[in-house]
């Protein structure tokens, strides 16, 4: 009889473990298609911003003085600086404002940027103006996932996030193409005009489409002492802070891929204009593998994918490494792609689920969670992508062994994790 009172209270603790997770869910009011391109549209106003200008990294480079592909990555790692900072700032700013006002704000210092680049007279003026559009476009990134999770829990949520995240990678795939046609059009000073465009249509669509997702009675006032709480809790939720951590590790190497792939493609492979075919054929593979695990995660789980897709990653890599070992790390091209576009369909699995593990058991904190996610998460991917970076030689050396090292390390991570996440739920049944 004991033995089943024991049983009993550990499913009763379980399932309310599971009604906090699922907890503070507000009502959808858009359909779901218009709701998923609006999200998309305003998740992707960040990869935009760093793949559409790269064709112009020669041309920029000749007109500053910057020439060196280090000087180079720099138009993209001051970017996602500014990024990393504004993430920390919108994420509790909307837990208290509300998800749509904090979009807005973001939005406004993200055309603020834009105008910056655009009208720029230096490099380093250049520089300040991709902080800008990084910390505006921080607001709505991150904003966007504490909406998300205001309307969708658990595995909805992980689907959720993969159809945006498909359509998130399809859209900037095609970028450095539009980007390559705007420059031959006007110049490379109009990519930044484009960015305005759209911030400015993604911002009136949310403003008259969207309804605001939290409640007045939910918000959270910024204070000292309610940041301190909130951040403790998304500190000493093993979820949350094992997968925020894990995340960084997994981008890192893609965030790497980002600031070297014009210097591979156009110096290493002299690709020359088709570099942004070349891009876009891989960046496909990200899209591809997003559609499929809206799919995949209903009927395996997000766990399960996520370490299937780090097995497979680290053994990709190490073949990869194996492989192009004779041709000094310099493939033909087709063997390249051969290696990257496997890589690249495990980094798709891998997006959407580990930032909906991060953000499972903090609903309450929403805004605040995706803050230090985001903020926490891209810090260690740009540190991982800039000190990679330095060791660059126009092989994929570099890019290899981050994937390899990266998801090896991530998968060591996922482990420690879900075990201290198992014997927190048994301590916590056992305590009831």
């Amino acid at each position: 009889m004991t033995k089943q009172n024991g049983l009993h209270d550990a499913g009763a603790a379980a399932n309310q473990t599971r009604s906090a997770r699922t907890a503070h869910i507000a009502e959808p009011n858009m359909p779901f298609v218009e709701f998923i391109i609006l999200m998309a549209l305003l998740m992707s106003l960040a990869a935009l911003c760093t793949d559409s200008i790269m064709p112009a990294f020669s041309i920029i480079g000749a007109e500053f003085g910057h020439s060196s592909p280090q000087e180079l990555q720099k138009i993209i790692t001051i970017f996602f600086a500014g990024l990393a900072i504004g993430q920390l700032i919108y994420g509790p700013l909307s837990d208290q404002i509300g998800r749509k006002s904090g979009m807005f704000i973001g939005l406004v210092i993200f055309i603020i940027g834009n105008l910056m680049s655009w009208f720029s007279t230096s490099f380093e003026m250049l520089l300040l103006g991709r902080f800008l559009q990084g910390f505006g476009v921080a607001g709505p990134r991150i904003v966007m996932i504490a909406l998300i999770r205001d309307l969708y829990a658990g595995r909805e949520m992980a689907r959720i996030m993969s159809f945006v995240m498909g359509l998130f990678i399809f859209v900037p795939a095609l970028a450095p193409i539009s980007g390559q046609t705007i420059m031959a059009i006007s110049g490379w000073r109009s990519v930044f005009f484009s960015f305005i465009l759209l911030a400015t249509i993604g911002g009136l669509w949310l403003g008259f489409r969207q309804n605001e997702t939290l409640h007045p009675s939910r918000r959270i006032k910024v204070t000292p002492s309610n940041l301190w709480r909130g951040s403790k809790v998304i500190f000493t939720t093993p979820s949350c802070l094992g997968y925020m951590v894990a995340a960084g590790f997994v981008q890192g190497p893609f965030m790497l891929y980002l600031s070297t792939a014009q210097h591979l493609f156009q110096s290493t492979y002299g690709l020359g204009t088709l570099f942004p075919f070349a891009f876009a054929g891989l960046a496909f593979s990200v899209g591809f593998a997003s559609f499929m695990n809206s799919r995949l995660v209903l009927r395996f789980g997000m766990r399960y994918l996520v370490r299937r897709a780090l097995i497979a990653m680290a053994i990709i890599a190490a073949l990869g490494l194996a492989c192009t070992m004779p041709f000094g790390f310099v493939p033909e091209l087709w063997m390249l792609f051969v290696i990257f576009s496997p890589l690249f369909f495990c980094t798709g699995l891998l997006f959407g689920n580990m930032n909906t593990l991060a953000m499972e058991e903090v609903g309450n904190v929403a805004g605040m969670a995706s803050a230090w996610v985001g903020a926490v998460s891209t810090l260690i991917a740009m540190t991982i992508a800039t000190l990679m970076g330095q060791i660059y030689d126009g092989s994929i050396l570099a890019l290899l062994g981050s994937f390899m090292v990266g998801s090896s390390i991530t998968m060591l991570l996922t482990i420690l994790t879900e075990r201290w996440r198992e014997r927190r739920d048994r301590e916590n049944a056992l305590a009831q």
